[in-house]
């Protein structure tokens, strides 16, 4: 049974991540034909209407959690599906930023199919191979996100912003479709009998382990390093590309770091079920910190794509091996709850990083967003450390 959910869900978040991430090479560009705007205007709007989804998703996910533990997943994973299409449907229609804005805001309500659906795998996997498990289950939204730009990027060259809009809405419905009729929900017992945790008692219990605490704040600064260059990255791509079938080349520059982590993601989650998840944890991180600091000095388009294929590599581990660490740590009866917690932070992170860089860019120019989420990673990967010295005892794996 945990096979089939797997391999369903696999698809589903194909279908959802592909959906999503069609949206990204052109929608600065399509912020660009809602009136007549400047290039400084256009990256601060990138960043903001970007950002905006994320805000109320940090404010839902830990409801979401909390609903997800007590009355099973499936349900809100159905209804994630369905809002989403909605929402990209009639983002084809806006006519104004302001709409599009508001459009933005109302998906984020529903913006965490993917992390529902780890959370709801999570639940029927043992300890013992979470990080592989998970991997593998991440390998399907890496694989859309690695599809999903360039489709959406040759789609939106051939058919326009509308059309594409109208195409994911489709999709997305059946996503959900496929969730409603092929997932069966269950958990595995690992308690002596279920126990119902409180909001307080959840916080508690993540405050009093300091290394569980400092894993969840890390999801929050990938996020707020790897969405910075998300809005500029198109606009990046024409300025060293030059206008020509602009959409589709963003496509290419987006997809590069899904190839690199459809690689890995697998891997490096088996890897950190054998060595340890902090230990790995700290490695991406520095190696992900190294491979950003080049990227604003790239002046050819294969140059960004070599550096966006290494990245996707480095961040491929970071997602299923926070997961799994999550997994280790938090009983079963509150892990909803704890990786909603943990989705919000991931979303705080993802709302930080494109306002940061889209004001970065139209203040310093493309470089120095680069520069500076390298240098964050690398912060990251010092603190990781510094924790992981400090408190041995908790960045040792343990199964059950």
């Amino acid at each position: 049974m945990v096979k089939k959910n797997v391999a369903i869900m696999w698809f589903a978040n194909f279908f959802i991540a592909g959906s999503i991430t069609m949206v990204q090479p052109f929608l600065s560009l399509y912020i660009h034909t809602l009136g007549n705007h400047s290039a400084s205007q256009v990256q601060t709007w990138s960043g903001l209407i970007f950002s905006i989804t994320f805000v109320t998703a940090f404010i839902f996910s830990p409801i979401w959690g909390k609903i997800g533990d007590r009355y099973g997943r499936k349900p809100i994973l159905v209804a994630f599906a369905f809002g989403l299409s909605i929402s990209l449907f009639l983002m084809g229609l806006v006519t104004s930023i302001p709409q599009l804005f508001l459009l933005r805001m109302f998906m984020g309500i529903f913006t965490g199919f993917i992390s529902m659906s780890q959370a709801l795998i999570s639940t029927q996997t043992s300890k013992r191979v979470a990080g592989q498990v998970l991997g593998t289950l991440q390998t399907g939204s890496i694989t859309g996100t690695l599809m999903g730009p360039l489709i959406g990027g040759a789609l939106a060259d051939l058919f326009g912003y509308s059309a594409t809009f109208q195409w994911l809405a489709a999709v997305l419905i059946f996503a959900s479709l496929l969730v409603l009729f092929g997932i069966k929900e269950f958990r595995i017992q690992e308690d002596e009998r279920p126990i119902k945790y409180t909001s307080r008692q959840v916080i508690l219990h993540i405050l009093r382990q300091p290394m569980l605490l400092i894993v969840m704040i890390m999801s929050m600064i990938v996020q707020i390093a790897n969405f910075s260059v998300q809005p500029i990255l198109s606009l990046f791509v024409g300025d060293i590309n030059g206008p020509a079938n602009i959409a589709f080349f963003s496509g290419l520059a987006f997809s590069a770091a899904g190839l690199g982590n459809l690689l890995m993601a697998r891997k490096w989650g088996g890897l950190g079920d054998r060595i340890g998840y902090i230990k790995l944890l700290t490695w991406l991180l520095f190696a992900a910190g190294l491979i950003y600091l080049p990227g604003g000095m790239v002046t050819s388009l294969w140059q960004l794509v070599i550096i966006r294929f290494l990245l996707g590599i480095a961040i491929g581990g970071i997602i299923p091996i926070r997961i799994a660490y999550i997994r280790q740590e938090a009983p079963i009866s509150m892990q909803g709850e704890v990786l909603g917690y943990n989705t919000s932070l991931r979303f705080f992170g993802n709302m930080i990083g494109p306002m940061l860089g889209g004001t970065i860019s139209a203040y310093f120019g493309y470089s120095t967003v680069f520069v500076t989420t390298g240098i964050l990673l690398l912060m990251s990967g010092g603190i990781m450390a510094i924790a992981q010295r400090k408190h041995p005892e908790l960045a040792a794996n343990h199964a059950a």
